[in-house]
């Protein structure tokens, strides 16, 4: 039987396979800094998105509703998160897990009024 205590060696196998990550890692980015390519070309240091040609500054205000509407579609989204495992453990449940699941459709809804009564998914 093993004793609980553990001793510093217990750790120098996770210390070497941490100095072999962190080496292959900056060595490879050194590496490929010191035999790679060095041409520097208007085309190649410009800015390039989806083959797109960049048009105008990408620091223009616009509307703040695009992030409300992505907001909002991830907090009524996550419901689906606590839907599934009720679904799949509806009979263990029984009757009390319905009336949770009736509690929490209801709360669910009554943001989704709240949603609507602000006018927080109008475009105009």
């Amino acid at each position: 039987m093993e004793h609980a205590n553990s001793m510093p060696i217990d750790y120098f196998p996770i210390f070497i396979q941490l100095i072999v990550a962190v080496g292959f890692g900056v060595g490879t980015i050194i590496i490929t800094h010191l035999i790679g390519p060095k041409v520097r070309t208007e085309n190649k240091l410009g800015a390039f998105e989806s083959g797109v040609e960049v048009i105008g500054n990408a620091r223009q205000p616009f509307s703040i509703k695009y992030f409300l509407v992505a907001i909002l579609f991830v907090i009524f989204d996550v419901e689906v998160i606590f839907m599934y495992p009720w679904a799949v453990n509806f009979r263990e449940m029984g009757f009390q897990g319905l009336i949770e699941m009736f509690i929490f459709m209801g709360m669910l809804l009554l943001g989704f009024i709240y949603v609507i009564k602000k006018k927080a998914l109008n475009w105009d």
